[in-house]
């Protein structure tokens, strides 16, 4: 609202119904006073966009050893199939005369 601007106006001018703008701010007071209420801390700006920043590292990190577990296992799988196994090596020695 402007200086001196009524809800109703305000409301009329963005085609909006009035109730609804008072629904709106009732609840935005109610849960504002909720929120104190409820004893929780608040949170700054600056400490969220830090925790934001950390989980983008971390989801970086955690690609990246994603991907390292993906290459050791492609690379275990065929060093697997390049050596016979010791029960193929010994099925094959009692073939033999």
């Amino acid at each position: 609202m402007f200086d001196g601007e009524s809800l109703s106006a305000v409301a009329r001018r963005n085609g909006v119904a009035p109730n609804l703008l008072y629904r709106w701010r009732k609840l935005m007071l109610e849960g504002g006073s909720f929120a104190v209420a409820a004893d929780d801390s608040v949170t700054g700006n600056k400490t969220v966009r830090d925790m934001e920043a950390r989980i983008r590292e971390l989801e970086r990190q955690l690609g990246g050893k994603t991907m390292e577990v993906e290459i050791l296992k492609e690379a275990l799988d065929k060093s697997r199939a390049k050596k016979p196994t010791l029960l193929a090596q010994s099925l094959k020695r009692n073939d033999l005369p």
